[in-house]
């Protein structure tokens, strides 16, 4: 017997099993009511580089800003997982895309509405615990007063926008900065 220790792993191994149905570009149905949109970006690490095995899982409301429309038959999706949720890989350029129906604002118990967002955990090699973030889409009239958005420091909001990547309305781009000047914003869960 080798008296030499195997690598440690912080996560992992992936195993693929049973997770397959969640593992989804298309997170709504195009047959569902609402906008498409289309949201893609890197994973960028603390020197600018790519980080190429990165998962997101994704989670956002409907159009109507309820975050279970399960019995609405045209959004009915894969093995009871719920519409509006996903995971997505990086691939080897730490690249990551998903199309979606855009979530509406959503409003609190106390009557306070936050803006359309899209909830974001990131989990990859080397992070003991997952980290959470929010996708907020540039433009959006609510965003002003989105209780979660006004938590952060204005000078740092913009690392939760998500900005027009293309002429076109519903195309956007998105970067995860994990460390640096631009970090994206991670909220403690």
């Amino acid at each position: 017997m080798s008296q030499v220790p195997t690598a440690w792993q912080t996560v992992g191994p992936f195993f693929s099993i049973g997770l397959s149905p969640m593992s989804r570009a298309e997170l709504v149905p195009h047959a569902a009511a609402g906008k498409s949109v289309t949201v893609g970006g890197r994973v960028l690490d603390g020197d600018g580089h790519p980080v190429p095995d990165a998962v997101l899982e994704i989670w956002h409301a409907d159009g109507s800003g309820e975050y279970d429309s399960r019995d609405e038959p045209s959004v009915k999706a894969p093995c009871g997982i719920p519409p509006g949720f996903g995971r997505i890989a990086t691939n080897d350029e730490g690249e990551f895309r998903f199309s979606t129906k855009k979530p509406g604002a959503v409003r609190e118990k106390d009557g306070a509405v936050q803006a359309p967002h899209v909830v974001v955990l990131v989990v990859m090699r080397g992070l003991l615990r997952h980290l959470v973030t929010r996708i907020y889409f540039s433009g959006e009239s609510t965003n002003v007063a989105d209780p979660v958005l006004n938590l952060v420091p204005a000078e740092r909001r913009q690392t939760l926008l998500a900005v027009p990547a293309s002429d076109a309305e519903d195309d956007f781009s998105w970067d995860i900065r994990l460390q640096g000047d631009r970090e994206t914003v991670f909220f403690e869960t």
